[in-house]
């Protein structure tokens, strides 16, 4: 029995480890996964590393396929899309309940530093990617709906990479840390309508990020969620 917690721990120790290197595309989509290297890299033995890609799998981020093997799923549009709808309705909804007597001082200083660390000049894209986060679930929190970031952070790992694939362009990341500003500053003077129009705006952006870059590389992109990988000598989609 004692050995329960431990277990737990190191299997989301892999996940966590798996997920972020997913997210951040050090794991390319369509790459292939392969348990052993993964459990020599984080220092863990194969069963939590495989338990780590199940639950993955589950979340639409890993195929598993029997007798060829694991792969990273590539970005399916069709899931960016329901993860932005999910995303987009929270967060607006959050918006449209803050109550100006009501807000949190603290939590309007938290917004405020983290705009700030954004500015910081040569920021490199994870730190910038983890601000981004936080600032959207600070914006969250404003609200009093913290609780319902979890449940967003989780179903958007396909948006997520969509959007790590956008920063990677060429638009400067000031153009995002002026679209956060322009929400905050509107939330924090009551105008309610014009902070979730600017908010709508912000996040809608990822759907032509998506098609610019599905173009360039349509590769890491999931033309059929169906499709069955050949093990070569590399993996060959079909």
């Amino acid at each position: 029995m004692s050995r329960g917690p431990s277990q737990r721990s190191r299997r989301l120790e892999a996940y966590q480890a798996v997920r972020r290197r997913i997210i951040g595309l050090d794991l390319a989509p369509g790459a292939a996964l392969s348990e052993n290297e993964l459990a020599e890299q984080f220092g863990l033995s194969r069963t939590p590393v495989r338990e780590a890609l199940i639950l993955l799998a589950d979340e639409g981020l890993v195929q598993v396929f029997p007798k060829i093997g694991s792969f990273v799923a590539r970005v399916d549009p069709g899931r960016v899309a329901d993860a932005q709808f999910l995303r987009e309705a929270v967060e607006m909804a959050g918006l449209e309940s803050l109550t100006q007597s009501e807000l949190d001082p603290e939590q309007v200083e938290a917004l405020r530093q983290n705009l700030a660390a954004q500015e910081a000049p040569g920021l490199d894209l994870e730190t910038f990617f983890g601000l981004d986060e936080e600032f959207h679930r600070l914006l969250l929190a404003l609200s009093g709906h913290a609780g319902s970031w979890p449940a967003v952070a989780t179903a958007k790992g396909h948006l997520d990479r969509a959007r790590m694939l956008a920063l990677r362009s060429d638009r400067p990341l000031q153009v995002y840390v002026r679209e956060h500003r322009g929400i905050f500053e509107a939330a924090l003077t009551g105008r309610a309508e014009l902070a979730q129009d600017r908010l709508r705006s912000h996040l809608r952006t990822v759907f032509s990020d998506i098609e610019d870059i599905r173009r360039e590389r349509p590769e890491l992109f999931a033309s059929d969620p169906d499709a069955v990988p050949t093990r070569k000598t590399v993996a060959v989609w079909g």
